[in-house]
C-alpha cells in the first residue's frame, strides 16, 4: 500500500505548472496585451490608407455606406437632439433666472448646443448605432469565412469593406452634428417659447450677436475625427474576429465600447487644442 503522504505528493505535482500560472502577476501580459492591440490597430490603419488612396475605388460602396450611416441616423441623431434641446432649455432657464441673467438664455443654449453637446451627443449615439452595425457585419463576414472568399477573388477587403466605412462615417458626423444642433435650437426654443413668449427671430439674434461664424467651425468639424475613431475600431475589431457566434457579439461590444471611450477620450484633447489654436 502506499502512503498517504506520497500519494498527496504524487496527485501535488500535475498541478504544480498550473498553480505557478496562477500566481504569476497578470500586470505585464496586460501592458503587453495593451501595446500589442494598438500595434496591430496602428498596422490595420496602415493597410486601409495605403488600400484607399489606390486605384480602383468603390465608389458604390461609398454611397451605399453614406446612405446608411447618415440617412439610417437621421433619425436617432435628430430625436437625441431634440431632448437635448427641451433639457437644456429648463437647465438654464432655471439657472439663469437665479441670478437675474435671462436674457442670457439665447446665447448659453446656443453654445451650449453647438460647441459642446451637440458635437459629442453625435459622436456618441452614431457610435452606439453604427459601430455596433459595422463590428457586427464584419465580424459576420469573418468567422463566415466571407471576408476570405473576397481574397481569394483577388479584392482587396481593406479597399472594399474598411475604407469605404471609415470614409462614410469621417464625411456624415459633421452633418448629422448640424442636424442634431438645428433640431436642439428648435426644441429649445420652444420649451422656452410655451413659457415665456419669445420669437424665433429674438431668440436667433440674440443666441448669434456676440458670436462669430467662425467659432461654431472647429466644434462641427472636430466630428470628423469622431468619424475616423468610431470607422476605425468597429472595421478593426470586425475584421479580427475569431470564434463563431459568441465572437460576434464580443466584436459588436467592443465596438460599441471603445469606440464611445475614445470618442470622450479625443473630445477632451480636441476641446484644449480648439481653446489653443482658436481661442
Amino acid at each position: 500500500m502506499s502512503s498517504p503522504g506520497l500519494t498527496a505528493a504524487a496527485g501535488a505535482s500535475p498541478l504544480e505548472p498550473e498553480q505557478k500560472t496562477f500566481a504569476q502577476p497578470a500586470g505585464p501580459g496586460l501592458i503587453f496585451g495593451f501595446f500589442e492591440w494598438f500595434g496591430d490597430l496602428g498596422v490595420f490603419l496602415w493597410r486601409v490608407a495605403r488600400a484607399a488612396v489606390t486605384p480602383p475605388y468603390e465608389w458604390g460602396e461609398l454611397v451605399r455606406q453614406l446612405d446608411e450611416t447618415g440617412a439610417m441616423s437621421l433619425p436617432l441623431v435628430v430625436m437625441a437632439g431634440t431632448a437635448i434641446g427641451v433639457v437644456l432649455s429648463m437647465e438654464a432657464r432655471y439657472s439663469l433666472s437665479r441670478f437675474g441673467a435671462k436674457s442670457l438664455f439665447p446665447a448659453t443654449l446656443v453654445y451650449s448646443v453647438i460647441q459642446v453637446m451637440g458635437p459629442i451627443i453625435t459622436g456618441l449615439v452614431v457610435a452606439g448605432r453604427v459601430g455596433a452595425g459595422i463590428g457586427a457585419e464584419l465580424a459576420s463576414m469573418k468567422v463566415t469565412e466571407q471576408i476570405d472568399a473576397i481574397e481569394a477573388s483577388a479584392l482587396n477587403p481593406y479597399r472594399f469593406l474598411a475604407a469605404p466605412r471609415i470614409l462614410a462615417c469621417i464625411l456624415m458626423l459633421p452633418l448629422l452634428t448640424l442636424a442634431a444642433d438645428i433640431s436642439a435650437l428648435m426644441m429649445g426654443w420652444v420649451a422656452q417659447a410655451l413659457v415665456e413668449p419669445l420669437s424665433f427671430r429674438q431668440f436667433i439674434d440674440a443666441g448669434f450677436a456676440a458670436a462669430k461664424f467662425s467659432a461654431f467651425l472647429p466644434p462641427t468639424f472636430k466630428t470628423c475625427v469622431y468619424g475616423f475613431i468610431i470607422g476605425s475600431i468597429a472595421c478593426f475589431n470586425g475584421m479580427r474576429t475569431r470564434g463563431g457566434a459568441e465572437g460576434v457579439g464580443r466584436s459588436a461590444t467592443s465596438s460599441v465600447v471603445l469606440g464611445s471611450l475614445f470618442v470622450i477620450l479625443a473630445d477632451v484633447v480636441l476641446v484644449k487644442f480648439i481653446l489653443v489654436v482658436f481661442p
